[in-house]
């Protein structure tokens, strides 16, 4: 069980799936009010438990000229002020130079890169702040391997550690998920998310950024909680062609709630 800021109740595998969602990057102020404004309305019409999710840094990008985000001054006063104006838990990513504290101040959750799950000096200063912790598991690693990530962070005292779920390299430039991966991170204990949208990436897929394939965020976040998860991760966009960072596999804002309906009704039969 973890507890999220903000939620009524503890979440778990057994517990209704809870939505992080939001766009990859913070672009603007009122792009991020406008989109976390309308997850909430249709998590709340939905009665889903909503975590917003954006990023102020992006440090792991392709290219050396992409779009990182505003910057953490500009971006945690964003992620603060839609705590505040929307009341809804927020999360977002910190790196190895990220003030820890002064980011765990403000939001609900922290989420580790993929690439740095392996990092224990990391992993464990993210798990003292004794925030809420979503670390995701490396494109690189077996899902059993994930119980090493998962004790190493519960080694510092902190108990609200949740494993993340984000595909595996399966060639150049692609990444497959195996849905059995979900079934095995669960026997470790912790509540299980399945990242939808970058479990659709095609890292470095259009050489200076990575693709894409969102007409498959459906098919994969139905089978997962099909699985039985607590969380689904998604990354939302109004234009996700026009997005500065992971449009190619983000899904449209517009076209999130009809799919959401259907994740509830799966999720209700498995959970039933």
């Amino acid at each position: 069980m973890v507890n999220i800021s903000l939620f009524k109740t503890p979440v778990s595998n057994d517990t209704p799936f809870f939505l992080i969602a939001g766009t990859c990057v913070i672009e603007s102020k009122e792009m991020t009010f406008e989109v976390a404004g309308r997850l909430k309305e249709m998590c709340e019409k939905l009665n889903i438990p909503f975590i917003y999710k954006s990023s102020f840094d992006k440090a792991n990008r392709s290219s050396i000229n992409s779009y990182r985000g505003p910057g953490i001054e500009k971006g945690l006063a964003i992620l603060e002020k839609i705590r505040a104006d929307l009341n809804v838990p927020v999360l977002t990513d910190v790196h190895e130079d990220t003030p820890l504290d002064e980011v765990a101040a403000v939001v609900d959750v922290l989420q580790t890169p993929a690439f740095l799950c392996r990092q224990t000096n990391f992993i464990q200063n993210v798990a003292k702040t004794m925030k809420p912790v979503n670390i995701k598991k490396g494109q690189f690693l077996a899902p059993w391997d994930m119980q090493h990530v998962i004790e190493k962070a519960r080694a510092t005292g902190n108990q609200n550690i949740m494993a993340c779920e984000r595909g595996v390299s399966f060639g150049y430039n692609n990444l497959v998920s195996d849905m059995r991966s979900l079934e095995v991170m669960k026997d470790i204990g912790c509540p299980v998310v399945f990242d939808a949208t970058h479990s659709v990436q095609l890292p470095g897929g259009q050489g200076t950024s990575s693709g894409g394939q969102r007409q498959f965020v459906p098919v994969l976040s139905k089978a997962a909680v099909a699985v039985g998860v607590g969380g689904l991760f998604m990354e939302t966009h109004p234009d996700p062609d026009k997005a500065l960072s992971d449009g190619p596999n983000a899904i449209k804002l517009s076209e999130l709630e009809a799919l959401l309906m259907k994740l509830k009704a799966i999720d209700e039969i498995v959970k039933g």
